[in-house]
């Protein structure tokens, strides 16, 4: 396997990191209105996430600096191509950001009701975003001969973007409340499982819908072949099964795996039907980025992956060190009555 297909690989793995955790993340601010019902809830829920949100974002860090030691033109094209659209990611996160920091710094309801608000609108608004802009590198963006990006902003949405970023929203909704049902305890627990018992259907239908269009879109727009691509889609709706399974049984810890997996498999169907391109152009399929035409030369991929090869796991040792030491279920009010969970323990 050459260096440009392991880095390709690499980015693809990074990019399901970082769905996969912030992707909870996410889901816990898109749920503060929902059950973030008195302001004991929703200190709770910011809590829940507060210790590692901050860790989870790290993981966009080291995607973009991969990108960009590994593949540079790949980098530059798309940085320029969807200029508007990240800094509008950027924005949201910025406000994000803040929101975790600045509703703390007063007690008046108005100014912490706001800044719930602000985290929210950037938990939804960045999601989505992420979704278009992953869902283009496959379905195609307007590139001339040059590899330059010529069209705007709004050539970003069609009909399949838009659904990827629903289909984000959506599964990044259900990820988080399996995961609060995990972190907290009493009335706020029951809550995050009823969420994700509502959850569970619309994100199983745009999912499903999201896998099939984008094995479609790879064979149509990629000229790849129905194999494999079929396999991470196959096995992207066996785990949105299973977490919807999960879910109606109060599964918990089975409930959150399954979601965690789906996070994973959508992200593998779209960088499987992207091999070897890593940016399809849809005005000349001559004209697309591939990972031959991108790529740094093979000292300097040489370089970063003995680098790459020492930092990994310590990243991996300290950030899973973090969720071993804020691990405790927080609480969340009287606990309901409910059926035991026979779930395993994360």
């Amino acid at each position: 396997m050459s260096l440009e297909t392991v880095w390709f690989v690499l980015v693809a793995i990074l990019w399901g990191g970082y769905f996969l955790l912030e992707g909870f993340d996410f889901g816990v601010g898109m749920l503060l209105p929902i059950l973030g019902r008195d302001e004991r809830r929703r200190s709770t829920m910011f809590e829940a996430i507060g210790p590692v949100w901050d860790g989870n974002e790290v993981w966009l860090v080291i995607v973009g600096g991969a990108t960009f030691a590994a593949f540079p033109a790949w980098y530059a094209t798309m940085f320029s191509g969807f200029y508007l659209a990240l800094l509008l990611i950027l924005v949201l996160l910025i406000v994000r950001v803040v929101s975790f920091e600045w509703r703390e710094k007063r007690d008046g309801h108005a100014w912490r009701t706001t800044w719930l608000w602000a985290n929210t609108i950037g938990s939804v608004g960045a999601p989505f975003l992420w979704g278009v802009a992953l869902a283009n590198l496959l379905h195609g963006v307007p590139l001339n001969s040059s590899q330059v990006f010529t069209g705007d902003f709004f050539d970003l949405f069609n009909a399949y973007t838009i659904l990827a970023g629903l289909a984000t929203v959506l599964l990044f909704a259900f990820h988080g409340a399996t995961f609060l049902t995990l972190r907290t305890s009493g009335e706020l627990c029951e809550g995050a499982a009823a969420a994700a018992r509502r959850l569970s259907v619309p994100a199983l239908v745009a999912g499903v819908a999201f896998l099939a269009a984008t094995v479609a879109v790879a064979v149509d727009t990629n000229s790849r072949d129905l194999f494999p691509v079929i396999l991470p889609a196959a096995f992207g709706v066996v785990a949105l099964l299973a977490a919807f399974a999960c879910a109606l049984a109060a599964r918990s810890g089975w409930a959150f795996v399954a979601t965690a997996l789906a996070t994973l498999l959508w992200v593998a169907t779209i960088f499987t039907g992207l091999y070897p391109r890593v940016l399809v152009s849809s005005t000349g399929f001559a004209n697309s980025l591939t990972i031959d035409n991108t790529a740094s030369g093979h000292y300097a991929l040489q370089v970063i992956t003995v680098v790459a090869a020492i930092c990994t796991p310590l990243i991996l040792l300290y950030q899973g060190w973090t969720y071993h030491v804020f691990r405790a279920r927080l609480g969340g009010g009287s606990p309901a009555p409910r059926v035991p969970d026979r779930s395993p323990a994360l």
